[in-house]
């Protein structure tokens, strides 16, 4: 059985697209697959389960050299299971830069594409057969899609990943911008979540001029819910970064509407990350970054110190 997985801490992508691959190689190629995840569904993808009626993957922690694996929506190792080295990868399937450092037993399939979703990417790879999916892999494909593009407004937006939205939306009898409410009020319900959880819900981590950095992007319709939460999060950033081996934690709070980023600023060095990455005049403990809201666009390559 083929294990196909995205990286840890998933989002809807990293939750919709392990399900949708699953699905084609099983139900098309006539190859055994199931989806597992890395960790749990942040809100917003455990509501996208719940919508279109699929089962949540069961959650593993790690993989072995027994294991045949399909990884999606990442090719960074530090996403990905431990002894991600020791099992048998067949396939990459991803719409991230390439990070470097994971090596495979044998040759593999690697496809990486400049679109906004990994699902987009598995419309196009599923050519023909892409017409047999059912309605949830269907309403999994859409849901990933307003995910990763903020429904339209994020600029990794392409025209591909709009316009098969827009066909998967018509063919399910789905409006957009309702279920895009839907899902951006799940993922900003995190009440939940101590301040821990919240620095890792949604975080990469990167190297800056020698200093290791998790980055960390909470999107919500709500940011005045998470910005009230500040001196609490600031104060739990040391022992996060501690804790995960990086030197500071970054904490980017995107407004969906607003269509904005505020950063946290508790220290100096996050001041002059600020200051020489976006060209932001920091005068306390938050500076708001306009149009900032893609970590993967305009975020990470912006960051310099």
């Amino acid at each position: 059985m083929i294990k196909v997985f995205g990286h840890k801490a998933p989002d809807t992508d990293s939750t919709g697209s392990p399900i949708i691959w699953a699905w084609y190689l099983s139900e098309i190629k006539g190859t055994p697959a199931e989806a597992v995840l890395l960790g749990e569904p942040n809100t917003e993808a455990a509501y996208v389960l719940q919508r279109w009626n699929l089962p949540k993957p069961q959650i593993i922690a790690d993989v072995s050299a027994e294991d045949t694996c399909v990884i999606v929506d990442t090719n960074n190792p530090l996403e990905l299971p431990d002894s991600i080295g020791d099992a048998k990868v067949l396939e990459i399937i991803d719409h991230h830069l390439l990070v470097g450092g994971l090596k495979t037993k044998t040759p593999i399939n690697i496809t990486v594409r400049p679109l906004a979703c990994t699902a987009t990417i598995m419309y196009e790879l599923m050519g023909d057969d892409a017409s047999r999916m059912p309605e949830s892999i269907r309403g999994a494909m859409l849901s990933c899609i307003l995910s990763d593009t903020l429904e339209f407004r994020s600029p990794t937006t392409t025209d591909r990943d709009r316009d098969l939205a827009l066909q998967l939306a018509a063919q399910l009898g789905v409006d957009i911008p309702a279920l895009a409410s839907e899902m951006f009020e799940a993922k900003s319900d995190v009440s939940t979540f101590t301040d821990a959880e919240l620095l890792r819900m949604d975080s990469k981590e990167y190297e800056v001029a020698g200093k290791q950095f998790r980055v960390s992007v909470l999107e919500t319709t709500a940011p005045r819910i998470v910005l009230d939460r500040k001196d609490s999060l600031m104060a739990t950033m040391p022992t996060v970064a501690a804790e995960d081996g990086a030197d500071q934690v970054l904490l980017f709070v995107v407004d969906i509407l607003r269509e904005e980023a505020t950063l946290l600023v508790p220290n100096d060095l996050v001041r002059t990350v600020a200051e020489k990455s976006f060209n932001a005049t920091v005068t306390g403990d938050t500076v708001v970054l306009p149009g900032i809201m893609s970590r993967k666009k305009q975020i990470i390559p912006a960051l310099t110190l």
